[in-house]
């Protein structure tokens, strides 16, 4: 039986390859968890993911699309950006869905806490269903080019279903907010 309480891997060596203000790339040199030598490339993130869904009374709810580089492609996802790790998270999805959708909530639920890409990083996520809403001309932070629709949350459930959307936040998201409508929960 594996004791789940210890590390297996040994790090004899760790160099910063690459730091900027969102991420930090260190290779570690390690013995792995068989005994023999390894390396280990592990991407740092700076900033949480907070993935924000917002419900009216209807049950819509809204995507943001646009261009993501590192996909090259077009995406919809749910209202999503960073928290600093030493501001309060809930804060930051407050700033966030007023900034992408001009959007205030009076009732915040956390529905999820995850890892993103746990073999290769340590980024964080939590996501929140937010209801009793108020509207407000979105502010989006320079550089950002985002559309916005409002969708039925039955709509954006089936986009997730048929593959449209693929985005890990929203996938995971919008599948846990199904269960907890489903349930009366929500």
């Amino acid at each position: 039986m594996i004791d789940e309480t210890i590390n297996p891997w040994k790090t004899i060596k760790s160099e910063v390859k690459y730091d900027n203000p969102w991420i930090k790339i260190t290779e570690h040199q390690t013995v792995n968890a068989d005994g023999g030598d390894g390396i280990y490339g592990v991407v740092h993130y700076k900033n949480i993911a907070i993935g924000i869904i917002p419900l009216d009374e209807d049950n819509n709810t809204w995507l943001v699309g646009q261009y993501r580089y590192p996909l090259q492609q077009y995406s919809w996802e749910i209202c999503e950006g960073g928290g600093l790790h030493n501001v309060d998270i809930l804060d930051s999805a407050r700033r966030e869905l007023l900034e992408e959708l001009g959007i205030k909530a009076k009732h915040w639920t956390n529905i999820m806490n995850m890892h993103l890409s746990n073999s290769v990083s340590d980024e964080k996520g939590v996501i929140y269903v937010a209801k009793e809403l108020s509207y407000y001309n979105p502010e989006p932070e320079e550089g950002e080019v985002l559309q916005i629709k409002k969708l039925p949350f039955a709509e954006v459930y089936q986009m997730v279903m048929d593959g449209e959307i693929t985005d890990s936040l929203t996938v995971a998201g919008i599948l846990k907010t199904k269960l907890l409508i489903d349930k009366g929960i929500i």
